[in-house]
């Protein structure tokens, strides 16, 4: 009975891990081309997302955010709930900014925002 406990704890876990992986392979298949995530990373075309969360919208050294999206965004701490706003519809958020990635799946946005909010 033990060892069938120790089996589903096992089974449980590995489920999750790969649960969390889903939002990292989305977002080195569909943010990366513009992203950084490791912690100290310069920016690319876009900001490091490394530490996203709590921290200000526009407040990454070495990155020049848009006229647009610091207008709309700036000083506001990056949430669960900005960040789903945000891969909705970028555009309805900050019309005129440059990030054009929209994920229309809400599992798959849920699974990389809890890839985004593990970035710490």
């Amino acid at each position: 009975m033990k060892a069938l406990a120790i089996a589903l704890l096992a089974l449980a876990a590995g489920g999750a891990q790969a649960q969390a992986s889903i939002g990292e392979r989305l977002a080195q298949s569909a943010c990366v081309q513009c992203h950084t995530f490791g912690k100290g990373e310069p920016p690319g075309a876009g900001p490091n997302l490394y530490g996203l969360i709590g921290r200000p919208a526009g407040s990454v050294a070495g990155f020049e955010y848009s006229a647009p999206f610091l207008a709309a965004l700036k000083g506001k701490p990056w949430d669960h709930a900005l960040l789903e706003r945000w891969l909705s519809d970028t555009q309805s958020v900050a019309p005129g900014s440059g990030m054009i990635y929209f994920q229309d799946d809400p599992q798959k946005r849920a699974e990389l925002i809890k890839y985004l909010e593990s970035l710490k």
